[in-house]
């Protein structure tokens, strides 16, 4: 009976054990699902920095799941850092291969990166398993045309064609195919059955409107150009290929109308901005004209053709200096264009500089004596390509390259935090203070074990930090430093205890650093240093205020770049003894790193970052310094990838930065 009681008893036990076990397992899936879900929510609401920091929860506490993958990836799509999201996505596939959204996803991942090859190896694996998805199709068609590779396009659009007839965007594909091919004929009729499928598509329409105008049947190009916009009024390409239509017929106003809706849609417009203030300048606007040249100039300093115009439109207005100043330049580029020479010289007769313009004059007058009909011809060019920049075609408006009808993938994203200004600057250095800000995205607390041993010495009862960003302090918080300074005073006195003295000598010293006493901070630490050679902390802190007053010294113009380098290699050498004492400190080899930034030495900063991260690969700021002085060393694709990193760690001043560089 004893026996069967203690089997029972056992058996309950581990009955017990396992409910309990079941119970926090439960308890872990309810976790993650609800940090899932609140991911997906900062997704729906377009915070993608917030949606990382929860699918990074959900990776930590269950990695072997996909979804977080997947989502972390979208999220990293809509902040277009493309590198990591590719990584995300083929991660997720590594876990679960079949699933067609991570297929998918990560093939916009690689047409944004440029890798056609590879999205369409995607496409064709989402086709497998999907074989009636339409935008896999039609991203697939888009690859192979940005590849070249236009039979297996058409090919592909006849499948389309077959499985989806009454879709008039794949005729229209296949038209701008036959286009690229140069079959204008097959182009012209399958946009005609576009139109027969769909009398309403606006793409169709525009398509048909180019070709038009390249024929030269410019009212039927209007007409066209017309029903294209009111199908898709806001396409800029719209309004300037109507606007060059209406300009071969004469009706200038008309044209100027279509640049002005063009450039209230998209006030950005090159062409719209250059062909309008030719407009302008013929109808005599040449205030207006100047400003739009002025515009183009800004985007193309070196534009001689936007130069020579804008200068013609100076002497109109009497700024004869300006347009001499505009004219030499062009002269400089083209110095064998002659009608320069003529404007320069009516130009210097008009201030009175008989001399220059005589000298302009005998130059023109020797040209035409070498040219044998002796005469000059203006040009009768009304339009010219972008890309021709033949100076004698100044008075041209100018078309687009390229007649191609702009191309979509068919899943557009946004983002927001990736279209901040970039600015190619390091994360500071990591500080230690009694003051710290957190951030708002990251979960990254710099902490290490010397700080809590100093804390628990700390006779103030006051917290030790380290930091990359401190907070401004206000009076009342200078104040408690200056209280805390006289209190440590007094205790340093009365102490005959070395190793407190030690102690003590450092906390009074970075509250000097609070209030910007560096020289009284200096000479407490050496002091500290002096009764324990043995203090990682004391020589960290000692560097930092070196590099406090070398940071004010290259501020100040009296002190020379020798005392400002002399400042960076004593805290360099400071650093160096604090890693000997304590190698597995991440922050001492950061801010080694962020000294190399300084100094220019790239290679050994990021040498020193990646000790950092050796010890700490979650170290976001790590990831990013080594990213800056990769880009600045001219390695960018390794910038990318450690940029990701720290995009993906919280620091969200990654992103704008993957948007510039990888462009």
């Amino acid at each position: 009976m004893n026996r069967i009681r203690q089997r029972w008893h056992h058996t309950i036990g581990l009955l017990s054990c396992l409910l309990c076990l079941t119970a926090s397992t439960a308890q872990a899936q309810i976790n993650t699902d609800r940090v899932m879900m609140m991911g997906r929510n900062a997704l729906y609401y377009e915070d993608y920095v917030l949606a990382i920091q929860r699918f990074n929860m959900v990776i930590n506490a269950r990695p072997y799941l996909h979804e977080p993958y997947f989502f972390r990836a979208l999220a990293k799509f809509y902040l277009e850092d493309f590198t990591g999201g590719e990584a995300d996505c083929t991660a997720s596939i590594e876990r679960n291969p079949y699933v067609a959204d991570n297929y998918q996803l990560r093939a916009l991942c690689r047409v944004n990166q440029k890798k056609y090859e590879a999205a369409l190896e995607d496409y064709q694996r989402v086709i497998g398993m999907e074989p009636k998805n339409q935008t896999c199709r039609h991203n697939m068609v888009l690859c192979q045309y940005e590849l070249e590779r236009y039979d297996d396009a058409l090919c592909a659009i006849d499948t389309m064609i077959r499985l989806w007839p009454s879709n008039s965007e794949n005729y229209t594909m296949k038209a701008q195919v036959h286009i690229a091919q140069g079959d204008t004929t097959s182009a012209l009729a399958m946009i005609d059955t576009a139109l027969t499928v769909n009398a309403y598509d606006g793409n169709a329409w525009m398509m048909r409107s180019s070709i038009s105008l390249r024929r030269g049947e410019y009212a039927q190009a209007e007409a066209e150009a017309d029903k294209a916009a009111i199908q898709m009024p806001r396409k800029t390409s719209i309004y300037i290929s109507r606007a060059l239509a209406r300009y071969h017929q004469n009706n200038l106003q008309g044209a100027m109308d279509d640049y002005d809706i063009a450039l209230d849609i998209q006030p950005s417009n090159y062409l719209a901005h250059f062909n309008r203030g030719l407009l302008r300048a013929q109808v005599g606007d040449d205030n207006r004209a100047i400003e739009d040249f002025n515009y183009v100039l800004s985007i193309e300093p070196d534009n001689m053709i936007a130069l020579y115009n804008r200068a013609i439109l100076l002497d109109n207005i009497g700024d004869y200096r300006g347009a001499i100043r505009d004219i030499s330049a062009v002269i400089d580029e083209y110095p064998e264009f002659w009608t320069g020479y003529q404007q320069r010289a009516a130009i210097r007769r008009k201030i009175g500089d008989v001399y220059g313009a005589e000298r302009d004059e005998f130059k023109v007058t020797k040209a035409r004596m070498d040219v044998f009909n002796g005469t000059y011809r203006s040009p009768d060019k009304k339009t010219r390509r972008q890309s021709q920049r033949n100076i004698d075609d100044y008075a041209s408006l100018v078309e687009a390259d390229s007649t191609e009808v702009e191309q979509t993938y068919a899943s557009e994203y946004r983002g927001r935090v990736q279209n901040r200004e970039a600015e190619l600057s390091p994360m500071p250095y990591i500080h230690l203070a009694y003051h710290r800000t957190t951030s708002v995205t990251s979960r990254y607390v710099p902490f290490h074990q010397l700080i809590e041993q100093h804390n628990m010495r700390e006779s103030n009862n006051r917290q030790l930090f380290l930091t990359i960003e401190e907070p401004t302090l206000d009076n009342s918080q200078l104040e408690q430093h200056f209280q805390s300074i006289s209190m440590l005073t007094e205790k340093i006195n009365s102490s005959n205890d070395v190793a407190e003295q030690a102690v003590l000598y450092l906390s009074r010293a970075i509250d000097y650093y609070h209030v910007r006493d560096f020289e009284a901070s200096v000479t407490d630490i050496e002091r500290s240093l002096a009764l324990n050679e043995q203090q990682p902390l004391a020589l960290m802190a000692l560097a930092q205020v070196h590099l406090c007053q070398v940071e004010a010294q290259n501020a100040d113009a009296d002190h020379s770049s020798m005392t400002v380098q002399l400042g960076y290699n004593r805290a360099l050498d400071e650093l160096r003894q604090a890693a000997q004492l304590q190698p597995n400190m991440p922050y001492i080899w950061y801010n080694i790193g962020c000294i190399y930034i300084s100094l220019h030495d790239y290679q050994h900063a990021r040498d020193a970052f990646g000790q950092a991260l050796n010890i700490d690969s979650r170290f976001p700021e790590a990831f990013f310094n080594r990213a800056i002085a990769a880009l600045m060393d001219g390695h960018t694709q390794q910038a990318l990838s450690d940029l990701s990193m720290a995009g993906e760690l919280g620091l969200y001043q990654a992103y704008p930065l993957i948007k510039q560089y990888s462009k």
